[in-house]
């Protein structure tokens, strides 16, 4: 049996933590810039919010209904994220975190309990713990558990946890599951299947095996094996260390200024180093990009790139930032508005399997790496951002967070005080 845990509208559930007054009431969670809506709390969902929507069209709605908006504060959900993985390892013997808001708990062995009541059990402590609603799904296979969970969030007498496992339940569940909704099926197989005349997950359940692998490849009869009761997707409860990393903002306002613009991307290169190290990786290229408003057509455009090649596999932080400003100084145009940069390691490898000159200062080298441990040790004790290079500025992203939540848990500074009444 495996099981997924996931998070009900995690992002605002999030920020309801820290303020028990909205609950009850509607709730958004803006993306970076307070573009568009990212996280929509069911009564927010009900006012006829959609994933996507940008802002200024449901202003009328937000002002109307008094809905609350907030500013991503990924610190936070990042953080809460772990705090629901603590949860999930006390109660089970693996866990695969599939995203933020999601992750697979392996069963298998524990055939002699009820799971209907561990399901519930275990969202019941998530909430207990942490006062985060956690939908648990149990089903023989990953795509099954995948549909049970969503049965808790539309069924609220199940409280928070789904076991089905008896092949009349999986069948009636999946006559009525629309197709668009099963993990694995892209939108590019659904519009396949649909000229089919396939719109729910029995019916895709009762084509040919043959004729599922000639229109959709393995993938898809993975899916289709998994939605008949076939355990096909493996259980990955160990490390997978990322093969490209990506950090990019787009800006509140355009830049115009290279040296504005190397500072920012100078924090992009140094949070993408940061993290290659977390997974204890170098990189071995690195694309640098910049882009102009597309939506400003009367302005002069520019979508410039240039790929930086290491000589050596690196995650120095003072290395990568240097080249990476040289990269921005190099395809920056004069009048040219940016209005959005980023950095991409398109090659990475684990860094024991770096090859190195025989002619390489080695003591230069260990040096260097005590250096960079150093500040890594600093940054996380006292915060990120303690020790930087000058080149980074301030090392804030120039982005729009007007309605930013504190840093609960994460910031010494932002600890709410409680005050208890004699």
């Amino acid at each position: 049996m495996f099981a997924l845990a996931d998070c009900n509208n995690f992002f605002a559930s999030c920020e309801r933590v820290f303020r028990p007054d909205l609950q009850g009431k509607p709730v958004i969670v803006l993306s970076s810039n307070d573009g568009c809506a990212i996280a929509r709390s069911n009564e927010a969902k009900a006012l006829g919010i959609k994933m996507g929507d940008p802002l200024f069209k449901i202003k009328d709605i937000v002002q109307k209904h008094k809905v609350a908006v907030f500013s991503g504060n990924m610190a936070l959900y990042g953080d809460m994220s772990q705090r629901v993985r603590w949860v999930l390892q006390e109660y089970a013997p693996a866990i695969e975190v599939y995203s933020i808001d999601e992750a697979f708990v392996d069963l298998r062995g524990m055939e002699n309990i009820d799971f209907d009541v561990y399901a519930k059990h275990l969202s019941a402590q998530c909430w207990k713990m942490v006062s985060i609603p956690v939908s648990v799904g149990i089903a023989p296979t990953k795509t099954l558990a995948k549909i049970a969970s969503k049965l808790c969030k539309q069924y609220p007498k199940l409280r928070g946890g789904c076991y089905m496992h008896r092949q009349q339940d999986i069948e009636k569940v999946l006559r009525t599951f629309p197709i668009e909704d099963v993990w694995g099926i892209g939108r590019r197989s659904v519009a396949k299947l649909k000229l089919k005349g396939i719109n729910t997950a029995y019916q895709f359940t009762q084509l040919q095996e043959k004729n599922v692998q000639s229109m959709m490849g393995i993938t898809g009869l993975r899916t289709w094996r998994e939605l008949r009761g076939m355990p096909c997707i493996e259980f990955e409860d160990g490390f997978e260390a990322k093969q490209s990393i990506c950090v990019s903002r787009s800006f509140s306002s355009e830049i115009y200024d290279v040296k504005e613009l190397q500072e920012q991307v100078a924090n992009f290169a140094s949070t993408m180093a940061e993290k290659a190290r977390k997974q204890r990786s170098v990189v071995a290229e690195m694309l640098v990009f910049a882009y102009t408003n597309r939506f400003k057509e009367n302005q002069t455009q520019d979508y410039a790139n240039e790929l930086v090649v290491f000589i050596t596999p690196t995650a120095d932080q003072r290395t990568i930032i240097a080249h990476a400003v040289q990269a921005v100084n190099n395809l920056c145009k004069k009048n040219c508005g940016y209005k959005k940069a980023g950095v991409i390691a398109t090659k990475i490898m684990a860094e024991t399997d770096v090859m190195r000159s025989l002619f390489e200062n080695t003591e230069l080298v260990k040096r260097e790496n005590n250096i960079t441990a150093a500040v890594d040790a600093i940054n996380n004790t006292f915060g990120k951002g303690t020790i930087k290079l000058a080149v980074q500025g301030s090392g804030k992203i120039k982005t729009t967070s007007e309605n930013q939540s504190p840093h609960y848990t994460t910031r010494w500074t932002d600890i709410p005080n409680v005050t208890v009444k004699p």
